[in-house]
């Protein structure tokens, strides 16, 4: 979970303090280490990429405005990824509203535009499909596992449950993308 590099640059918290400085580095510091992770929480919830980028930018512009907000600030990440969840949420909740379709049937619409999450083949094609029919705290512990590569200590803390729930959701989650992608394969008897 931790992308610094410990001896080049600083703990959280110390560029939490930084920040609270007025120390414009250390905020650039602070998303850039944590933009990845953020948005693997954010598609996880929403499932299309350009509402998760901007549901990040937002969350990053608010946690920064907010910084003294932030209680333990060696535990930013997780203060910060319950801002996205909160602003996704949202987000997914006025979308909506104002479409008017089902937030199932915006997930399977929004599976197309996840397609920019991995190659525009059919391989990505398929694994966007089936990352689309996870649920959202599926979909969040597989991407923190695999696209960040968190530990599940890491990734409960941040959901808000237990390492065992964590190991749970990313067993299913892994068994259902199997399921999905073995129902999915070529009828040619190639393989991607």
């Amino acid at each position: 979970m931790d992308v610094r590099d410990p001896v080049t640059e600083p703990p959280d918290a110390d560029l939490v303090a930084a920040v609270r400085r007025g120390d414009a580095r250390a905020a650039d510091v602070l998303v850039r280490r944590h933009f990845r992770s953020s948005y693997a929480v954010a598609l996880a919830l929403l499932g299309n990429p350009m509402d998760a980028e901007d549901v990040c930018q937002d969350c990053f512009v608010r946690a920064l405005e907010r910084i003294e907000d932030c209680r333990q600030p060696d535990r930013f990440v997780f203060w910060l990824h319950q801002i996205v969840r909160n602003r996704a949420h949202n987000a997914r909740e006025y979308r909506r509203v104002r479409s008017g379709p089902s937030v199932d049937e915006l997930d399977v619409a929004g599976a197309d535009d996840a397609t920019r999450l991995v190659e525009s083949n059919e391989t990505g094609d398929r694994l966007a499909a089936a990352l689309a029919t996870l649920s959202p705290e599926q979909r969040q512990v597989l991407l923190l596992k695999d696209m960040e590569d968190w530990d599940h200590r890491a990734i409960a803390g941040s959901l808000g449950f237990s390492e065992g729930m964590s190991r749970q959701h990313l067993f299913n989650a892994r068994r259902l993308m199997r399921e999905r992608l073995r129902e999915t394969a070529p009828e040619d008897g190639s393989h991607d």
